[in-house]
């Protein structure tokens, strides 16, 4: 496998703005890359609704791919899917879909996932209005905190292990609600994943303010995003290769500093202090 990727980067590498010898044959449309995403699509996945102008993570990620793959911003379409009938089994109106699918076995059992895209971290939000703004983060001052956390999302756990706050975590239903306790005071501080946590203080709250994320070696249940194809797609081993040699030429470490840390302004939590 690994050979056959190895293989498969190279031809990528070395193709220009047309369809590679990897896909060629292999897409909906011929000379064409379908790429799906949500309806809408949301902030900073994808910037004002709008993947075709690239702005935003995953938007920026497809096109890195398509390049890769061999095809150019004019030769890359657009389709809109729900979440969940992205991932049933049957035939798909797209080559590769991406709307921060987590990478798990169930899933895979009726589509294919690609390597992971994007590796989840956790990041801590405060409200502007409770004086709990500290800048810059430390792991010392974040114990003294009362923490919010999402019920289902294991958030406690890792707030056990990571930090130890004086306080126990207040659990709560979802976003909103955890949102809401925050704005009501309910909490000083609230947990989420990055990406969650830049929409939420950059579309749903007026006050809202991550101090910090946390380095991504502490979180021992990290999530992993994967692109979806159909089923035994033949263009999964091309999707691969091309994201292997994003990874190796530094570009998704760009693009996720751009999108996702310090191009939004959050710094990395300092843990010896």
């Amino acid at each position: 496998m690994k050979r056959t990727l190895t293989t498969l980067a190279a031809i990528l590498l070395a193709s220009a703005a047309t369809a590679n010898e990897c896909s060629t044959g292999n897409t909906l449309t011929a000379d064409t890359l379908t790429i799906a995403t949500g309806n809408p699509a949301y902030y900073p996945w994808v910037i004002d609704d709008a993947p075709e102008s690239g702005n935003g993570f995953e938007a920026a990620v497809a096109y890195a791919i398509a390049g890769k793959m061999g095809y150019d911003n004019a030769h890359v379409a657009w389709v809109r899917t729900s979440f969940d009938g992205a991932i049933q089994p049957g035939a798909k109106n797209f080559d590769f879909n991406l709307q921060q699918f987590s990478i798990l076995p169930e899933r895979a059992e009726v589509i294919d996932f690609s390597a992971p895209y994007y590796t989840t971290t956790k990041a801590v939000v405060v409200t502007t209005a409770n004086g709990k703004d500290m800048t810059p983060a430390t792991l010392s001052g974040m114990k003294g905190l009362k923490f919010g956390a999402g019920a289902g999302l294991s958030a406690a756990t890792f707030l056990e292990s990571a930090v130890q706050p004086m306080a126990s975590t207040l659990l709560y239903d979802d976003v909103a609600n955890t949102t809401a306790a925050l704005q009501a005071n309910q909490v000083d501080a609230v947990i989420f994943d990055l990406p969650t946590a830049l929409f939420v203080t950059g579309v749903q709250m007026d006050n809202g303010k991550i101090i910090g994320q946390f380095p991504t070696d502490v979180n021992d249940s990290p999530d992993h995003f994967g692109l979806v194809l159909a089923k035994n797609s033949p263009l999964t081993a091309c999707v691969d290769a091309a994201l292997s040699a994003l990874q190796a030429d530094g570009t998704m470490a760009t693009i996720e500093d751009k999108w996702l840390a310090s191009g939004a302004g959050v710094p990395v939590i300092d843990m010896s202090k």
